[in-house]
């Protein structure tokens, strides 16, 4: 299921959030997804060495694991991390499907989602972004959650950071926008305020659900909890959490 496409003429995002193309993302991305009218993929921006771009954790027998997708990554100072490759040289992708296969083929959902892994690590990936990308259509599909994706590349914006968000906001006009937990380290919330669009922090509060091999291990990616919990996995997400007639009523309160 195709999830981009632009907004129709005179359309609101409402309600808009935006990350950065991420590898097996964690619980609290499709939190903050759902709870958006639009998401953009912020495509457009620069690489970040040692992020979650092309990184994230499983949980194995012996503890959690990182999976890394490796890069071109030379020179990344310079460009985009919609356009950093991936390096095929290395044989990458047999070993994450040898490691996700290795722990959770005992999984109650095995069956179900490992098809969906083989076919993408039998497949040469060129972009790391389209990676992520087809990932992320499948995991949203999979948790029900139906929110358009616009690409930032297509949108041809200027700014860096918060005004780069602001400007985004104002060209989808968008009446409020969603940061991550960390976005008030950089967000100008003055700046947002005065220009209409109101800024709200996510707070996730990370839930606890069965896990194989011992101990329950927080912030891994979502294959630990679909290959775990399978349909369930939606309402854990947002269990202890701000949902979407939460978050509508909080805003409507502010009108």
């Amino acid at each position: 299921m195709l999830l981009i496409f632009a907004l129709k003429k005179n359309e609101k995002a409402l309600i808009l959030t935006a990350h950065q193309p991420v590898y097996l993302p964690w619980l609290g991305l499709f939190h903050k997804i759902a709870l958006a009218d639009s998401f953009v993929w912020f495509d457009d921006v620069q690489y970040q060495k040692k992020d979650w771009n092309n990184r994230n954790k499983i949980k194995t027998q012996n503890g959690p694991i990182w999976l890394i997708v490796p890069v071109l990554s030379k020179n990344h100072f310079e460009k985009k991390v919609g356009t950093i490759k991936v390096n095929n040289v290395l044989p990458w992708a047999k070993k994450h499907l040898k490691s996700i296969q290795f722990s959770y083929s005992k999984s109650k959902y095995f069956d179900h989602y490992y098809e969906f892994f083989k076919d993408v690590y039998n497949k040469e990936w060129m972009f790391l972004s389209d990676l992520n990308l087809h990932m992320l259509e499948f995991f949203l599909k999979e948790l029900k959650i139906e929110v358009p994706i616009i690409k930032l590349s297509d949108l041809k914006l200027s700014g860096q950071k918060s005004d780069l968000v602001l400007n985004m906001c104002k060209h989808l006009k968008a009446k409020n926008y969603i940061f991550g937990g960390e976005g008030r380290n950089y967000a100008d919330k003055e700046k947002f305020v005065e220009s209409g669009v109101r800024p709200y922090f996510q707070e996730y509060n990370h839930p606890v659900y069965f896990q194989l091999h011992g101990n329950f291990v927080p912030n891994l990616s979502i294959t630990d909890l679909l290959f775990n919990m399978g349909p369930d996995s939606y309402d854990i997400i947002m269990s202890g959490n701000l949902n979407r007639v939460d978050i509508n009523l909080s805003l409507s309160k502010n009108e």
